[in-house]
């Protein structure tokens, strides 16, 4: 109402998934998927990007990796990722690393 979403970027994020079974005393994890929640702040309103198996164990659809998410999110900050380096035993590191590309399908 007061605009505060443009300018704004929410992201929302935890731990992997848990199973329902477990090989010991307690839960498994799902290690291949993850879900971040985002508003705001250039993200295209109302979707839900990428897909999971029936298990939710395994990102199968519209998969998006850790670099592509911090690229995506410093874009959307106005940030360049492939310019955001940091000096490290003499070299140039990135966030990214080598990799890293912009999810455009989640960006307005």
């Amino acid at each position: 109402q007061r605009g505060l979403l443009d300018d704004t970027l929410i992201l929302w994020g935890g731990e992997f998934g848990r199973t329902p079974m477990g090989q010991g005393s307690g839960r498994d994890h799902h290690i291949l998927a993850f879900s971040i929640f985002m508003a705001g702040g250039g993200v295209k309103p109302g979707i839900a990007y990428g897909n999971t198996d029936e298990l939710g164990y395994r990102s199968v659809e519209d998969v998006v990796n850790v670099h592509d998410l911090h690229a995506t999110m410093l874009y959307l900050l106005g940030i360049d990722h492939k310019r955001l380096t940091v000096r490290y035993q003499g070299l140039d590191a990135r966030l990214t690393g080598i990799a890293g590309e912009l999810v455009k399908g989640i960006i307005a």
